[in-house]
């Protein structure tokens, strides 16, 4: 496919897959969303991994993903494709996939987090937000590497923001793990 052919064409999920390079493309209303990238939210992104690796590989009752992996779980748009920054899901989900290998995840995760980029408008994260949330999301973290803080959505619940004095949990989802909000925003290393 041409970018011409890109731009102009309304695309389906199985389109997005055939594009090269497509780890930073959504696919919103038939058309491709780039994602904002920047060096500090990627590091903040690889950061939230890899806390959440560490603390799985001593507690294996989920796996987490990286921003590459497109979820395809939207009932108001079932060609939607959407990639949070990290995600988990609990083992006992992903083995009742009936494809166990899939291009995108038809499940919601148990937690999504995004991290906002430089580029990011405020209106773009919001309705991602509001999508995570309608598709039945129960948990999301939103980090802001220029606040330096931590916004937690979970179902049912009005947001709450933890800042580097605050520690992280996600009982629910992975029991037991804890982690500083400021040991995912490391000081003047960024």
């Amino acid at each position: 496919m041409t970018v011409a052919e890109i731009s102009t064409t309304h695309l389906t999920p199985d389109d997005l897959l055939r594009v090269p390079d497509n780890a930073t493309m959504e696919l919103v209303d038939g058309q491709i969303v780039e994602k904002q990238v920047g060096f500090k939210s990627s590091k903040i992104e690889g950061l939230f991994y890899f806390r959440f690796q560490a603390f799985l590989l001593q507690h294996p009752v989920a796996d987490v993903l990286p921003a590459s992996m497109g979820y395809r779980c939207f009932p108001d748009d079932p060609d939607k494709i959407r990639k949070p920054d990290t995600t988990v899901i609990l083992l006992d989900r992903l083995q009742k996939l009936a494809d166990p290998d899939p291009g995108y995840m038809p499940i919601v995760p148990d937690l999504a987090v995004e991290v906002i980029s430089p580029n990011d408008v405020v209106y773009d994260v919001d309705e991602k937000i509001q999508e995570y949330r309608a598709a039945g999301f129960p948990l999301i973290w939103v980090a802001d590497p220029k606040a330096k803080t931590i916004t937690v959505y979970a179902r049912g619940l009005r947001p709450t923001i933890h800042t580097i004095e605050d520690e992280m949990t996600a009982e629910a989802v992975l029991p037991g793990f804890r982690c500083k909000v400021a040991d995912f925003f490391p000081g003047d290393a960024l």
